[in-house]
């Protein structure tokens, strides 16, 4: 009686793996720039939730601010990236920013990162 074996062959083995490591290579590069949005997520939400009435200059100094402390890189959001736009009596604190990421080789991601918070007072 002949026993036949099931599985995996060790080549094929060696290409799961191979297939594996290239997707884990890709999340090491882009889950940190994932991390770093949901910070500048979370700086808005305190500026905006923090109310009072400010320009749009100290608006951005104290966004910058509270993104150091949620390990934002300084070079990832540029002042001319955070914006205010005024609706229905208040303002709408806009910040759209993209980011490049060198994969391999010649291959980047671009990621591009768009967040909006309403403002309790502001006066642009």
């Amino acid at each position: 009686m002949k026993s036949r074996q099931s599985g995996i062959t060790l080549i094929g083995f060696v290409i799961v793996l191979m297939v594996l490591g290239f997707f884990a290579f890709m999340a090491m590069k882009l889950v940190p720039s994932y991390i770093e949005y949901f910070g500048v997520k979370k700086a808005m939400t305190q500026i905006a939730t923090s109310g009072g009435t400010q320009d749009l200059d100290s608006i951005r100094r104290d966004l910058i601010f509270k993104m150091g402390f949620q390990y934002v890189d300084d070079s990832t959001i540029q002042p001319k990236d955070i914006t205010i736009d005024r609706k229905n009596n208040g303002g709408m604190l806009n910040v759209v920013y993209d980011k490049r990421i060198h994969f391999l080789y010649n291959i980047d991601f671009l990621l591009h990162f768009e967040n909006s918070v309403q403002l309790r007072n502001a006066s642009m």
